[in-house]
């Protein structure tokens, strides 16, 4: 029984003791997998506050944002991409794929995500290096907490924590500049005549950001995110994880194995004789001199040689730690790095190992491409095969039929027409399916009605016209027919509703 759970147990046996937290203060350490994360670092966070400063020239009639989500006018803009509300299955769609996606990185690398793309590995990585360039690398940081509150440390934790601060209130306001024109919006809250929810909408994002990426940090991802518990399902003996390899690195020592001596009547040769044997009988250490460099190293205060465990987002760190060792005593690197549990085993034993690429063409990775892949490429299709019109049909119901005085029957419908395009179109619509039957709008003249009618609809928006049906009266009570419409400066923007046309019931 641990000290702390005797202690329960003596105070109050029916009280729960909770472990207090442990600040963690990551090490600065160099390698390739630190600079893979200042690469996506850099790529991620220009992508977040710099898009929505791209301009996009649609024309006259449209906004000139690259990236807008316009609520306003209920529509999505992405560069040349322009989604409307009844496209909505384009939104899901790229959903869909990004949960997929991340089942499919699990799969194969583990929690790749969580360790070099997740918005709070992101902003708390930054985080850390704004305090690391102020209070100085670990052991600074160390002193500096228990230190005494003098002017100096004042003044670094007021300067630290308004550098969070101004980068938390750019986070909340880079995220707004998505939902209204950046420059316009920016002078907005500049001379204070923004909207109220634009000032209110930075304000939670800025507390959230500076909070979970400045405060909780590693508690959001031990405690708080719901993917290291669902991530077990996704994972299995071969795939790619960030392991200490045990068969090399046991038994530690804090001897560097080449100034070990050759016999034991040297100062350690008693600690050497107490060392395992190998196969041959010759005793041996582990390369592992338990230095706690991946451990210093890590953001979130775990020991990777413990094995598995929910606080490792696989970010590489220790990797670079313990190589950066490894090559200051002469000891091959990769004690700790990306290897999968069965790869680990033949490693052990000295048999080949499997190139890691082809561990990923396996059937699980396949199966989660594949799907990834055939909603992305219907997705493309479908975007470049749609129609820049859409019409929808409603037929009046009081009342349901006029007899005109020539004997006809007439109906009224209401069509709307979508122009998806950013300049204005004639539009023609057709009746097609029902015999004799002649159309006409509200502007128009029954005696010059044919089988078809045009009309204008204006940029990016909706046509609502009144049209009149005039059929013979002899026919069925109820025919089927359609509506189709096809804009006059291009065949290929067409669209077509059915509908039904009305007559009364035939005396007999």
């Amino acid at each position: 029984m641990s000290a702390i759970d005797q202690r329960a147990g003596d105070e109050n046996p029916n009280h729960i003791w909770f472990e207090a937290r442990r600040r963690i203060f990551p090490k600065a350490v160099k390698g390739s997998f630190r600079r893979l994360k200042w690469a996506i670092m850099a790529v991620t966070l220009a992508i977040y506050y710099l898009t929505p400063w791209i301009r996009w020239d649609r024309g006259p009639h449209a906004p000139g944002q690259a990236a807008l989500v316009d609520l306003a006018h209920r529509r999505f803009y992405l560069f040349a991409i322009e989604i409307w509300p009844h496209e909505f299955y384009y939104v899901a769609g790229l959903l869909i794929m990004a949960g997929v996606g991340l089942f499919l990185v699990t799969s194969a690398v583990g929690r790749a995500w969580c360790g070099y793309a997740c918005p709070q590995t992101v902003w708390t990585d930054l985080f850390v290096h704004v305090e690391r360039f102020i209070d100085g690398d670990r052991n600074a940081q160390f002193r500096l907490a228990q230190a005494p509150w003098t002017p100096a440390k004042i003044g670094k934790r007021i300067v630290k924590h308004a550098v969070w601060l101004v980068i938390a209130a750019a986070t909340g306001g880079a995220w707004i500049f998505y939902f209204a024109d950046a420059p316009t919006l920016a002078r907005q809250l500049l001379d204070g005549t923004a909207p109220a929810v634009a000032y209110v909408t930075i304000g939670i994002l800025t507390f959230t950001t500076y909070t979970l990426g400045g405060l909780m940090r590693e508690q959001v991802c031990i405690y708080m995110c719901p993917w290291p518990r669902i991530q077990s399902a996704m994972l299995d003996e071969r795939s790619l994880v960030v392991t200490y390899k045990t068969w090399r690195g046991e038994p530690r020592s804090h001897l560097k194995r080449h100034e070990l001596p050759d016999h034991p009547e040297s100062a350690h040769g008693s600690a050497l004789m107490e060392l395992a044997a190998d196969a041959t009988g010759t005793a041996r250490l582990g390369d592992c001199i338990d230095c706690n460099a991946c451990v210093a190293a890590c953001p979130t205060g775990i020991d990777i040689r413990e094995g598995p465990q929910i606080g490792c987002i696989t970010c590489g760190l220790c990797i670079d730690a313990c190589d950066a060792v490894m090559t200051r005593i002469d000891r091959p690197t990769r004690l700790i790095g990306y290897t999968t549990l069965v790869d680990e085993k033949l490693a052990s034993t000295g048999a080949p190992v499997v190139p890691p690429l082809r561990r990923l063409l396996r059937p699980r990775f396949l199966v989660y491409f594949g799907f990834w892949a055939s909603i992305g490429l219907a997705m493309l299709f479908s975007l470049g095969n749609r129609s820049r019109l859409d019409l929808s049909v409603i037929r009046d119901r009081s009342p349901i039929w006029v007899q005109l005085s020539d004997g006809a029957i007439r109906n009224s419908y209401t069509i709307k027409v979508r122009n998806m395009e950013n300049r204005p179109r004639r539009v023609m619509a057709t009746l097609s399916g029902l015999p004799g039957g002649v159309v006409w709008n509200e502007q128009g003249d029954r005696k010059l009605a044919g089988s078809s009618v045009a009309f204008f609809v204006d940029a990016d928006k909706v046509a609502k016209v009144r049209l009149f049906v005039a059929a013979p009266r002899h026919g069925e009570e109820h025919t089927d027919f359609s509506f189709a419409v096809r804009a006059l400066d291009d065949e290929a923007s067409h669209d077509r509703q059915a509908t039904v046309f009305e007559r009364p019931e035939d005396e007999r």
